[in-house]
C-alpha cells in the first residue's frame, strides 16, 4: 500500500509532499515528492503524523479506566483512538489495597489483549498535601508487600507507578519497582530538591504532570521542579490543555528541556468529549463547567476533558506564536515528538511513535486545520461505529 499526502512528518524532516510505502503493516519506505506508483490512499491537503501515544489518561467518551471494567476500558480506548490516540496507558486513581488489587486484575488481561499499552498506578503512594483529585482516605505510604502483591497480579502489565519520594519507604519502593522493570514517576509530591534527586538516583525517570500537584519552584528550596527538569535522564509530562498550564509555560519547557524529554498527556477523565455536567472520578464527585472538570468538594481541577488531537493543535499554534516563533514544520516536528515519539520511547516501544522504515504503520492523517481525518484502521466519517472495535495499542 502507498499513502501520499501534502505533508508527511518523518524522522526529523517534514516531507512536502510526501508518501509512505507500507508492506504487511510495516513502513517500508518514506519519501518526498511524488510516489513511485499511484497511491492507494491520497490526502493532497493532509498531514500524516505518527499515531498519538498517551501515557497518562483515566478515560473519556463517557467511559472510565479507573475501575478496570472491561467494557468501559474498551469504550474509552475506542473514543481516544478516534481522536488519533493509537496507544494508550490505562491510568488508575488511588484506591484501597483490595480495590487496587481488583482493578489491576481486571486491567491486566486488557493489556495482554492489546486494548491498553500498560497500567499506570497514579497513587495511592502520594502526598496528602498534593493529592489533587485523589481521595485522601485512600492514600498511604508505600508498602513493599502490597507492591509485590500488585506486581504478581499484574504479571508484567504495570508499566508506570507515580510516587511521592518524601513518603516513608518511598526510596525502597523505587528500588523494588525499578528492579521489576517498572517506570517510576515522581508526582503528587511536596518533596524537596534533595529528596527528588535521591529518587532519580535510585531510578525514577518520569515527572508526573510537571508543575501540577507538586511543590512549586522556590528560590531557596527549588523542590521537585528543578530536580526533574535539570536531569537529562527524566522525561516530563505536561498537560497542555490550556487549563492546567499557561501555554507560554508549555512552550518554554519545550524550548528549555526539549521535545525529546517532553511528553504531552491528556490526563483525561470520563468527561472527555462529553457535555458539561456531573461525573465521577474514582470515588470522587466531579462537575464539568465550560469543559473544565473540578471536584465538587473543593473545586480542585480533576483531570482534563482533553484529547490528544486537541493538544497537538494547541501545541503547534503555541510554538509558531511569539515571542520566539518556530516555523510551522519545526512546530509539527516538535509536537509530533511530544505527542508520539517521546512517550513511545518512555514506554520502551520501538515499533511505534515515528514514521520511519521498520516501524509499524501506525499513523494519523490531519486535515488543513490539523483536525483528524483518518486513523489507521478507522474511517473517521463513520468513527462511532468503526472505532468501537478498535485496538488502542
Amino acid at each position: 500500500m502507498i499513502v501520499s499526502a501534502g505533508a508527511v512528518v518523518g524522522d526529523g524532516v517534514v516531507h512536502r509532499p510526501g508518501w509512505l510505502a507500507i508492506r504487511d503493516g510495516t513502513i517500508d519506505h518514506v519519501g518526498s515528492g511524488a510516489p513511485p506508483s499511484a497511491p492507494d490512499l491520497e490526502f493532497p491537503s493532509g498531514t500524516v503524523v505518527p499515531g498519538f501515544v498517551d501515557q497518562h489518561v483515566h478515560g473519556g467518551g463517557g467511559a472510565s479506566y479507573t475501575d478496570g471494567d472491561p467494557d468501559q476500558v474498551r469504550a474509552a480506548a475506542a473514543f481516544h483512538r478516534a481522536h488519533g490516540t493509537t496507544t494508550t496507558v490505562t491510568s488508575t486513581v488511588s484506591a484501597s489495597p483490595d480495590e487496587l488489587a481488583g482493578i489491576v486484575a481486571r486491567l491486566a488481561p486488557l493489556v495482554r489483549d492489546g486494548v491498553s499499552a500498560g497500567i499506570h498506578l497514579e497513587g495511592p503512594w502520594i502526598a496528602h498535601s498534593r493529592c489533587g483529585a485523589h481521595a485522601p482516605d485512600r492514600l498511604r505510604a508505600p508498602d513493599l508487600a502490597e507492591i509485590d502483591r500488585l506486581l504478581e497480579i499484574a504479571d508484567g502489565t504495570i508499566v508506570m507507578v507515580t510516587i511521592a519520594p518524601e513518603l516513608p519507604g518511598a526510596l525502597d519502593a523505587v528500588d523494588r519497582l525499578v528492579a521489576a522493570g517498572v517506570l517510576v514517576a515522581v508526582g503528587h509530591t511536596d518533596a524537596t530538591y534533595a529528596q527528588t534527586r535521591a529518587a532519580l538516583d535510585r531510578g525514577a525517570r518520569v515527572a508526573t504532570h510537571l508543575f501540577n500537584a507538586m511543590a512549586p519552584l522556590g528560590h531557596r528550596e527549588p523542590g521537585p521542579v528543578l530536580a526533574l527538569t535539570e536531569d537529562p535522564r527524566v522525561v516530563v509530562e505536561l498537560i497542555g490543555d490550556g487549563v492546567h498550564l499557561h501555554p507560554a509555560l508549555v512552550a518554554d519547557v519545550q524550548r528549555t528541556v526539549g521535545s525529546a524529554r517532553t511528553s504531552l498527556v491528556t490526563d483525561a477523565m470520563v468527561a472527555a468529549g462529553m457535555a458539561d455536567g456531573d461525573y465521577v472520578l474514582g470515588s470522587l464527585d466531579v462537575y464539568v463547567a465550560d469543559g473544565v472538570a473540578r471536584l465538587r468538594s473543593n473545586d480542585a481541577i480533576a483531570g482534563s476533558t482533553a484529547t490528544m488531537d486537541a493538544l497537538f493543535v494547541r501545541t503547534v499554534a503555541g510554538l509558531v506564536a511569539e515571542p520566539d516563533p518556530m516555523t510551522r514544520d519545526d512546530a509539527l516536528l516538535a509536537a509530533s515528538a511530544m505527542c508520539s515519539t517521546t512517550p513511545a520511547r518512555v514506554l520502551g516501544r520501538s515499533d511505534i511513535g515515528l514514521l520511519t522504515v521498520g516501524r509499524r504503520a501506525d499513523l494519523v492523517v490531519l486535515d488543513e486545520e490539523l483536525q483528524v481525518q483518518h486513523v489507521t484502521g478507522i474511517d473517521i466519517n463513520n468513527a462511532s461505529g468503526a472505532a468501537t472495535e478498535g485496538s488502542a495499542s
